[in-house]
């Protein structure tokens, strides 16, 4: 099993940039494919962001395309979520979510066996 602890979150006014990071501990990290989603009020936890346990392979969702980066740094056990051109929509709490294993690049959460607390992301206008 692994933890994982989101952090960096905060308020930003539209077009302003965040860095979320996911740092886990108990088994290694690197074991891991890692992945980011999110969960605006009233609405279902969505794909954001995942990358492979190597880092050599990484998806995104359509609606963040072009304005996130994700990486990793498996000497620190930790996964990082660049995100710019932020929008009031990105607006959501943001969870990191790790697999054990083989990562096919799946964007359900049921795919994902452990999670963090979450991080809030708010996006002013």
């Amino acid at each position: 099993q692994v933890q994982l602890v989101e952090s960096g979150g905060g308020l930003v006014q539209a077009g302003g940039s965040l860095r979320l990071s996911c740092a886990a501990s108990g088994r290694t990290g690197s074991s891991y494919a890692t992945g980011w989603f999110r969960q605006a009020p009233g609405k279902e936890r969505e794909f954001v962001s995942a990358i492979s346990r190597s880092g050599g392979s990484t998806y995104y969702a359509d609606s963040v395309k072009g304005r996130f980066t994700i990486s990793r740094d498996n000497a620190k056990n930790t996964v990082y979520l660049q995100m710019n051109s932020l929008k009031p929509e990105d607006t959501a709490v943001y969870y990191c979510a790790a697999r054990l294993g083989y990562y096919s690049g799946s964007y359900y959460a049921s795919d994902f066996g452990s999670w963090g607390q979450g991080t809030q992301v708010t996006v002013s206008s």
